[in-house]
C-alpha cells in the first residue's frame, strides 16, 4: 500500500495538538506569606520565652549564689580572700559584678598578683588567685619586706620565707644614688636575683647593691659573685657557671665582664 501523500502528511502536522507554555521559573510555587495570626501567636511566644528567661535569671531562686569557691592559695587562706571579695550570696549569679570584685580583692590584697572570678553556673562563683612570689626581702623593724618580681612591696611578714635573698643597699655615698634612685635600684636587684641560674640562686643569702653598675651576691659557703650592673645578665649567667663547674672551690667569682670571668680565693 502506498504510503500517505505529501497533502496528507501537512494535514496532519497542522492538526497537532499546540506547543504547552513554557513552565514559569521555580516549579510555578508562588511565595504565601504568613497569615497575620500565625505573626501575632509567634510574637507572643518570643514574649513570653524571653519574660520567662529574664525570670529565670533574676527574679527565681534557682540561678543565685549559695557557694564562693577559691583556688590557687598558698600563703593566703581561702577565708582571707572570700572576705575581701565580698560575693554578695543570695544574688541573682547573672547579676554578679564580676570585674568590680576582681578589683577589691587585688586593692585589698597586694599578695595577690591577678585573680579570675567566674561565674560556676548554676549557683557558684569561683575565685581563681595567683599570688605574687617574693624574689628578695628588705629587713625593716625586726620584719620582713617581700618585693616580687616587678619590684612590687607587696607584703610584711615576721620569718623571712627560705630561699630568698636579703637585699642591701648600701648606695648612700654613691652617685648612683641620686642618678637612678632607690626604687631604680631596687628593680636592678630584683632583675640581678633573677637573672642568676637556678643552681645558684637556691644558695643566695644576700644581694648587696652599691651602685648601679657593682651589684654582688653573697652565697652560702662564704662565697660571692661580683655581677657588676644589670646588663647581659644571660650571658653572665652562662659565664658564672661555666666558671664554678671549673673553679668550684674558689671563692669570689667575678662575672661583671662576662666575656673574661675571673676567679679567686679557695
Amino acid at each position: 500500500m502506498a504510503g500517505p501523500t505529501t497533502a496528507e502528511r501537512g494535514e496532519r502536522k497542522q492538526g497537532d495538538a499546540p506547543a504547552r507554555p513554557p513552565r514559569p521559573t521555580g516549579g510555578g510555587r508562588r511565595l504565601r506569606l504568613p497569615p497575620t495570626r500565625t505573626l501575632v501567636v509567634a510574637a507572643v511566644v518570643a514574649v513570653l520565652l524571653g519574660a520567662g528567661v529574664v525570670w529565670l535569671l533574676y527574679g527565681s531562686q534557682w540561678l543565685r549564689v549559695e557557694r564562693v569557691k577559691t583556688s590557687g592559695t598558698e600563703v593566703l587562706t581561702s577565708q582571707e580572700v572570700r572576705t575581701a571579695a565580698q560575693v554578695p550570696v543570695g544574688a541573682p549569679l547573672i547579676s554578679v559584678d564580676t570585674d568590680a570584685i576582681e578589683d577589691r580583692l587585688r586593692k585589698r590584697l597586694r599578695r595577690i598578683d591577678t585573680v579570675d572570678v567566674v561565674r560556676a553556673w548554676p549557683h557558684g562563683i569561683g575565685l581563681k588567685v595567683t599570688e605574687r612570689k617574693p624574689v628578695l626581702l628588705i629587713a625593716k623593724g625586726g620584719k620582713f619586706i617581700e618585693v616580687d618580681a616587678e619590684g612590687v612591696r607587696f607584703a610584711t611578714v615576721d620569718r623571712a620565707p627560705k630561699g630568698v635573698p636579703l637585699l642591701e643597699l648600701d648606695a648612700a655615698a654613691s652617685p648612683s644614688l641620686n642618678r637612678f634612685g632607690t626604687n631604680r635600684l631596687l628593680r636592678a636587684a630584683v632583675q640581678v636575683a633573677g637573672d642568676l641560674p637556678a643552681a645558684v640562686a637556691k644558695d643566695a643569702r644576700i644581694v648587696q647593691v652599691r651602685s648601679y653598675d657593682s651589684i654582688s651576691v653573697e652565697l652560702k659557703g662564704q662565697r660571692t659573685v661580683d655581677w657588676g650592673s644589670v646588663e647581659k645578665g644571660g650571658a653572665k649567667a652562662a659565664s658564672l657557671v661555666a666558671l664554678m663547674e671549673a673553679e668550684p672551690k674558689a671563692e669570689r667569682y667575678d662575672v661583671s665582664a662576662p666575656t673574661a670571668p675571673a676567679a679567686s680565693g679557695s
